[in-house]
């Protein structure tokens, strides 16, 4: 009579073991839920992060630190001379947190014949200027000028000396005019004719 035979134990060796390096290719096709996280916290998660970048850019978005306009426009040119001398009076506002250091003074104007652009005549050229444009004398006013400091909330009226080599008629046509001030630290500031609408 045989003896009663107890239940066999699988041999080791037929017995799969995992191996999380040797995953069959079948099995690691089939099976999405092995190697892709749950749906919904991906979603959540995405929509946070939008939601964080987008209050980071509207707290840290560029503010204006300045603004103001062209009052006054006034163009001359005697027989005598060769080329133009237009005086700018203009008005700048500092509404930024920061003291407006002013680095250049430029002046840009559209006409039917290009673009141009000049740079401000320095301070102590006014006289000199003035006294070859004589008719500009009635709008003298203190030069707005390079290395001024403009202290946060105040205002500074000046004016600018530019000259472009256009005529009366060419300059009255313009299509835009415009004063760009650069300060030291800060996004440059256009200022353009109060009565100009922005050019297209």
């Amino acid at each position: 009579m045989a003896e009663n035979e107890g239940p066999k134990t699988p041999d080791k060796a037929s017995r799969p073991e995992y191996d999380a390096g040797h995953v069959p290719i079948t099995e690691e096709l089939d099976s999405a839920k092995r190697t892709l996280p749950p749906a919904a916290p991906v979603a959540i998660a995405l929509v946070v992060v939008a939601i964080v970048v987008g209050i980071i850019a509207y707290t840290e978005r560029s503010k204006p630190v300045a603004q103001g306009g062209i009052d006054g426009v006034y163009f001359s040119q005697p027989a005598n001379m060769p080329s133009p001398m237009i005086l700018l009076e203009v008005t700048l506002r500092n509404v930024g947190d920061k003291t407006l250091y002013v680095k250049n003074i430029s002046a840009n104007l559209r006409t039917d014949q290009g673009d141009q652009s000049d740079e401000a005549a320095s301070a102590s050229d006014f006289d000199r200027y003035l006294s070859a444009y004589p008719d500009l004398l009635q709008h003298k006013g203190a030069p707005l000028v390079v290395e001024m400091k403009i202290q946060p909330g105040a205002e500074q009226k000046g004016t600018v000396m530019v000259s472009f080599p256009v005529n009366q008629q060419q300059f009255d046509a313009r299509k835009d005019l415009s004063v760009t001030i650069e300060p030291y630290d800060q996004k440059a500031i256009v200022l353009r004719e109060k009565s100009a609408a922005p050019p297209k």
